[in-house]
């Protein structure tokens, strides 16, 4: 390992990613001359059935992959946000991050990495507070460290659409999901090929000019017949480090990534279907210390799916899924200097010769099985939906003493929960009525933990309006409740602070779960044909307040405090453990509106979010994962029969109460895309366009900022073709 081998791995990397996107684009401009006169009769058929699509639809409109019920984020009585692939081309996002561009409540924190991401919903993140599922699959890796502790990266090229659920309502999605979740759905040969192709190919080209970044990206699909078809998509990029706004070099934030996707869909009859998925990547980038490269990071990541899903129009009773996957994340750790650290068992000091290692391998299986049966009970339409999950962790660590795996401890966890929900629908009222069971079990070779809970939802949901400009108007009360079970991580946390200073870790195998009880009251708002024919209004607000018992949290204890349990030793004295809190206390207000007249579109999303813990002796204090309030406006302008469109977006931040290091910061971006011929796509975008210096105030410590990038242009283009 080490830079020396990374280097060369990514080089050989670029050269293969070279070598595929020349032979995907010789094969694409053969195909392009032999194919150039069905090129403008199909793009004269796509423009019309998109002009056709477009009419009366918004993003809100857009079916949640998330949804067990078939619901769109507009008909979905919970706060709900769908961001699909024209959102996307339009970011040509970078990281996981900037996917989530103004979806209100959510925000990231990735410490500049970058290649790493935790996401926070209303305030709350880390250790599976969200689940974070791709394709199905959980990604539950987790490493300690100062900052984000649960992390993921999925390549933007790879993902056609991004769904997500705040608040424990996603009670049916898996346990411990008590802040919300956020759905990835990779991209299908059906989604890539036209009707009337069996092949198709594309391969795209990117050039940003903050860390003179380069992406290339070439995908593939073939459909075999109607009933079978496949999908591969490789992206590798190669970053060096980034300026912020006040044109300095931020050190460790250049990295090199290679990605890739295979999926295949097969359709065994009329009504069942089954995908079987690989996403995979490797990563690279430098760990810095005091603006020095300290340790290389080498990390992998592989996700294996199977999805499969029979329902039947005669059968109203089957609407069966089944869901099964593996998701395995290596990170190995390997310093490239010298570097004085203490022993984590006796808390001396030590001396980490370069070279040394440090492994991180989370492995999580996982299956999801449910059905959604239809019928009517006097007059009273029921979707009563029922079914169970397991996850299991499997979590091994190592490497030389020192290290910086030996707090982030080894261990097995397994959470598992069964469900039943029904949506009852009667004319105006709707209500959903939905109990959930979880349990789990926790343990290593001194301890086995475990513990189980009936969480319940409520969700009554009024319609009262039949005049016109009114009848969309929808009000919606919920109250549910969400069970997180404590993490290997804080529960088992042990041996002395490797680096700086030295002290120790206490595990506390007394650690109680954490239950989420969320009270939210909503509106919904749909209308169409307003000013003109053919365009729509789609709005949803919600106030939520949320009551987490039992939160926990990192505290420090002082060994002179009278039953403490921190014992004397080296180092300075204190001691570090994760432990309950009386609750934390959330609450805020989320809104989300888009008006789409086909020629163009507005939108505006906003959301306020505040917290603070209190102990169980009374004592309150600012909750440190409060993401900035924020305000995005997005308007964009279609021309040319929808073949140009340009726009740009505008968010104001907000500082979060007690944050010493944020300030409020403004962001203007804009972008431009267009499809020149039905072949060749250019892209655009300018980030930060005013170069603002500003930091994220979820990344850094409570002292030190760590700052985001400053102008960033992008451009692209993409060459697809197909027969």
């Amino acid at each position: 390992m080490g830079l020396m081998n990374w280097e060369r791995r990514g080089r050989s990397a670029a050269n293969g990613a070279a070598a595929l996107l020349a032979s995907v684009a010789a094969i694409a401009l053969s195909a392009q001359l032999a194919s150039a006169q069905q090129a403008a009769t199909d793009q004269s058929k796509k423009v019309d059935q998109e002009k056709a699509a477009q009419a009366g639809a918004t993003l809100l409109d857009k079916i949640l992959v998330l949804s067990r019920t078939g619901e769109t984020a507009i008909e979905s009585l919970a706060s709900a946000s769908h961001v699909d692939q024209e959102q996307l081309d339009r970011r040509m996002a970078t990281t996981p991050n900037e996917m989530l561009l103004g979806v209100p409540g959510v925000a990231t924190q990735a410490d500049a990495r970058r290649v790493s991401t935790s996401i926070n919903i209303r305030g709350l993140q880390d250790f599976g507070r969200v689940a974070v599922i791709v394709d199905g699959a959980r990604q539950d890796f987790q490493r300690s460290d100062h900052g984000t502790q649960s992390t993921f990266y999925i390549d933007p090229e790879l993902v056609k659409s991004v769904d997500v659920i705040r608040g424990p309502v996603a009670n049916t999605y898996g346990s411990g999901a008590i802040g919300g979740v956020v759905f990835f759905d990779t991209k299908d040969a059906e989604d890539f090929l036209k009707p009337e192709e069996t092949w198709g190919a594309s391969v795209t080209g990117r050039y940003e000019s903050n860390g003179k970044g380069w992406t290339t990206s070439a995908t593939g699909a073939h459909r075999f017949n109607e009933n079978w078809d496949v999908l591969g998509n490789i992206v590798y990029r190669d970053y060096d480090d980034y300026k912020d706004g006040g044109g300095d070099t931020v050190n460790g934030t250049g990295f090199d990534v290679l990605s890739g996707l295979l999926k295949t869909t097969i359709r065994p009859t009329d009504n069942s279907e089954l995908k079987l998925g690989w996403v995979g990547s490797s990563d690279g980038w430098d760990e810095t210390s005091g603006g020095v490269p300290v340790n290389d990071v080498d990390l992998k990541s592989n996700t294996f799916t199977a999805r499969y899903n029979i329902s039947d129009e005669d059968k109203s009773w089957l609407d069966l899924h089944i869901n099964a996957s593996y998701n395995k994340t290596s990170l190995d750790l390997t310093s490239l200097v010298p570097q004085n650290r203490f022993d984590p068992v006796t808390g001396l000091p030590v001396v980490l010769p370069a070279g040394s290692q440090s492994t991180f391998d989370v492995g999580t299986s996982g299956i999801d099985i449910w059905n959604t049966s239809r019928f009517e009970t006097g007059g009273i339409a029921h979707e009563l939906t029922y079914g169970g999950d397991r996850v299991g962790d499997n979590v091994e660590t190592g490497g030389a003493a020192g290290g910086d795996s030996f707090y982030t401890p080894s261990g097995k966890r397994n959470v598992s929960g069964a469900y039943v929900q029904d949506k009852l629908t009667w004319e105006w009222l709707e209500v959903i009525g939905g109990l959930r069971y979880d349990s789990y079990s926790l343990k290593d070779d001194t301890h086995d933990i475990s513990g189980d809970r009936v969480s319940p939802r409520i969700t009554v949901g009024v319609s009262p309006f039949e005049t016109a400009g009114l009848a969309g108007l929808q009000f919606y009360g919920t109250y549910a409740e969400g069970y997180r079970s404590p993490s290997i991580t804080e529960t088992l946390i042990s041996g002395n602070h490797p680096a700086g200073v030295t002290f120790p870790f206490l595990p506390n195998p007394n650690l109680r779960p954490e239950t989420g009880k969320t009270t939210e009251f909503g509106v919904n708002y749909k209308q169409n044909d307003i000013f003109e024919s053919g365009d729509a209004l789609r709005v949803k607000a919600a106030y939520f307040n949320n009551d987490v018992d039992d939160y926990i949290d990192g505290v420090t204890l002082s060994p002179f405090a009278p039953g403490s349990g921190c014992p004397f030793g080296p180092g300075i004295p204190i001691c570090f453990q994760y432990q309950n809190f009386a609750k934390a206390k959330i609450n805020g207000f989320e809104l989300e509106g888009v008006y789409d007249a086909g020629w163009g579109y507005a939108g505006l999303s906003a959301s306020i979010t505040n917290g603070h813990t209190i102990s169980y002796k009374g004592v309150e204090a600012d909750l440190a994962t409060i993401p900035s309030s924020q305000v995005t406006a997005q308007l964009g302008l279609r021309f040319l029969e929808d073949k140009l469109t340009v726009g740009g977006e505008v968010q104001y931040n907000g500082k979060p109460k007690g944050n010493a290091v944020a300030e409020d910061y403004t962001l203007v971006n804009a972008f431009a895309s267009y499809q020149a011929t039905d072949n060749l796509k250019v892209d655009f975008r300018a980030d930060n366009l005013f170069d603002v210096k500003y930091a994220n105030p979820l990344n850094g410590s409570t002292t030190v900022a760590v700052y985001e990038p400053g102008i960033t242009l992008k451009l692209a283009a993409t060459m697809r073709f197909g027969g």
